[in-house]
């Protein structure tokens, strides 16, 4: 400070005398006006408001190494001190490494005192060879004791170039150091060696706090990086986070092979913030990715900001609301990959699973509509999506479940058959929608335990019901359970030809998210039992990571039903279980592909529209008899 010329009235203190006739000796033709005193900063000669300036270069660090009652006593005289020889208007800065204990202390003491607390961080994960653990200065700005309630400031700023925020408590503004210092950590380990597991980390907004990214680190085995495959960055399309190849561990694996890079780091982007473009999100992470980067990538080494088809998608969120049972969620349509659009229902609880999916039919142009120039990059409003396409299941998981009832009667499955078909779990309604419309004698009962999901389904998924299809406002363990007892009663039990499960788990705890564990429990299986025609079928839409729990679970299934079959659904968790009660339906892999296709025929009638990508057969291609 002295040399460059910003101050040069600085008294400098310590209680060590050798080190005050070192510095004399060392400033005193360099730095004649320099002051060096031999003084205890808890007990200061100077007058009170002696200073503007108290500058403390790690003493609060070396002097606060424990909470004892000793320690603390020190503390404050210090502090006490540090209050008495400042003006009002006066500050101290304070250089630290931030110690959660030290760090509150500090705030605590001169917030409570009616100061202006503002926590800098001067340096951190982008000074690689200097710095490990990021170095803050704590300022503190003198103010008069106010009594009353006069608002009370209290700051951080992350980076040196970025605007203070402003925190409510000072225990919002400790755990933001502490996100600091572990980013700080993270980003030290990551430029040293490769990551075995996936780091994943969000970016907030700095106005909302809000996540604005979300970053995941893969590092590839397989790829044996150089000068120009050694980092990258891959920017996921909005709406397409969901997908397998973004949206799960062993999908970002492939990715970052099949890029070809060393490292990849994955970015998604967040439904509540706005993005220009691909330029303006390359220019706002450009700085903060590179501190993700491995050691060995060269000095001034250009990094590749990837995406699929160069744009960064689209997404439009159409209705936002909050259900009591489901908690908040969001209804938006998303731009797949090519040029159809998907509308979705998210539950916020756990965003990165689609709820329910429907893809939208191709827009139709107004009438003396001109048609939309290619160069056009934004459609119209005429050329928006459509409705729902019906005849259209977006899910894997659905398909297998549609295909599997081929298990139903006799020697030929036709679904001109009379069928009384429960489903428990509305959703957007796809699921019942489809058995509806092609199954064209099938009575369907669906059970949701959400009002706010049937206006859902309702206003925006295309669903509505009618003399064949009817929705039961009710817990579907209740449902279940009353038809069960009912017909045990009057010895007149509803029968069904199939039951299906498709109900998540609303507790993010369990290893088992669907369905319920309740609704595989052995009691409420005999109900579902009970409830089912013997040569009916019971379809499980099962969803469960704890391997031990899903062996527990099929352990159950088999306990009541004799004939049980698996189709595992490729590149998903899920698991579709179909089960049957009698023995005389089991069918051998090849014979229930025959069916298959036999249903298939008839549902694909002329003048009724057929996705061609949808093979009966082709979905029970990989079913296992347990």
């Amino acid at each position: 400070m002295y040399d460059v010329g910003m101050c040069q009235d600085i008294v400098n203190i310590d209680i060590n005398d050798t080190v005050i006739h070192q510095m004399q000796e060392r400033s005193r033709s360099k730095r004649p006006k320099m002051n060096y005193l031999l003084m205890d900063v808890l007990q200061m000669d100077f007058p009170d408001a002696h200073f503007q300036v108290v500058l403390d270069k790690g003493t609060l660090d070396a002097i606060l190494t424990d909470e004892e009652e000793a320690t603390l006593d020190k503390v404050h005289k210090m502090f006490r001190e540090i209050s008495r020889v400042l003006q009002v208007g006066g500050r101290y800065l304070c250089v630290s490494l931030a110690q959660a204990h030290v760090l509150k202390k500090a705030v605590e003491y001169f917030f409570q005192e009616g100061w202006v607390v503002r926590v800098h961080q001067v340096a951190g994960s982008g000074d690689k060879q200097q710095f490990v653990l990021p170095v803050f200065i704590y300022v503190m700005t003198k103010f008069r004791k106010i009594t009353g309630s006069a608002p009370q400031i209290l700051e951080i700023c992350p980076e040196e170039q970025d605007k203070p925020m402003r925190v409510e408590s000072v225990e919002q503004l400790v755990a933001a150091v502490k996100d600091r210092q572990r980013y700080a950590l993270l980003c030290s380990q990551l430029s040293k060696t490769p990551c075995g597991e996936q780091v994943s980390l969000d970016l907030c907004d700095k106005e909302s706090g809000r996540p604005r990214y979300t970053l995941h680190v893969v590092d590839s085995a397989s790829v044996k990086p150089s000068r120009d495959n050694c980092f990258a960055i891959f920017i996921i399309p909005q709406g397409r986070e969901t997908e397998w190849l973004f949206g799960t561990e062993e999908g970002r694996r492939q990715l970052a092979t099949s890029a070809g890079f060393g490292r990849l780091v994955t970015v998604a982007l967040h439904r509540e913030q706005h993005y220009e473009g691909m330029a303006s999100i390359q220019s706002e992470l450009s700085g903060k990715v590179m501190e993700l980067a491995p050691l060995s990538l060269p000095a001034r080494q250009q990094v590749p900001f990837l995406s699929v088809g160069g744009d960064i998608g689209v997404r439009t969120v159409l209705h936002r609301d909050t259900s009591p049972l489901s908690g908040e969620y969001v209804v938006e349509d998303v731009k797949g990959d090519g040029t159809r659009y998907f509308r979705r229902l998210i539950f916020l609880c756990n965003r990165n699973v689609v709820q329910s999916e429907a893809r939208l039919l191709a827009p139709t142009p107004l009438p003396g509509q001109k048609k939309r120039r290619k160069d056009k990059k934004k459609p119209s409003s005429a050329e928006l999506p459509g409705a729902i396409d019906k005849s259209y299941l977006c899910c894997e998981h659905h398909k297998a479940m549609v295909a599997g009832l081929c298990l139903l009667g006799g020697p030929d499955p036709l679904p001109g058959a009379l069928l009384a078909v429960l489903v428990v779990g509305l959703g957007g309604g796809s699921l019942p929608l489809f058995i509806h419309d092609y199954f064209s004698q099938a009575c369907v009962a669906v059970v949701e335990i959400d009002p706010s999901m049937l206006e859902v389904a309702t206003h925006w998924f295309g669903f509505s019901q009618g003399d064949r299809m009817r929705v039961h406002i009710s817990d579907g363990l209740d449902y279940v359970a009353k038809l069960a007892a009912e017909g045990t009663v009057s010895q007149c039990i509803p029968h069904y030809d199939a039951i299906m499960f498709d109900v998540d788990s609303k507790d993010l705890t369990v290893g088992m998210s669907c369905p319920p564990p309740a609704f595989v429990e052995k009691h409420f299986l005999q109900k579902v039992k009970t409830i089912l025609k013997p040569e009916g079928i019971f379809v499980l839409n099962l969803v469960c990571r704890d391997a031990w729990l899903k062996e527990s679970v099929l352990a159950t299934l088999r306990e009541v039903f004799p004939v049980l079959y698996v189709r595992r659904i490729e590149g998903e968790v899920n698991e579709i279980l179909f089960c049957q009660l009698s023995p005389e339906c089991q069918w051998a892999p090849t014979e229930l592909r025959a069916r298959a296709r036999v249903l298939e025929g008839a549902l694909r009638q002329p003048g009724r529209p057929w996705d061609s990508s949808y093979v009966l057969a082709d979905m029970l291609q990989a079913v296992k008899i347990l």
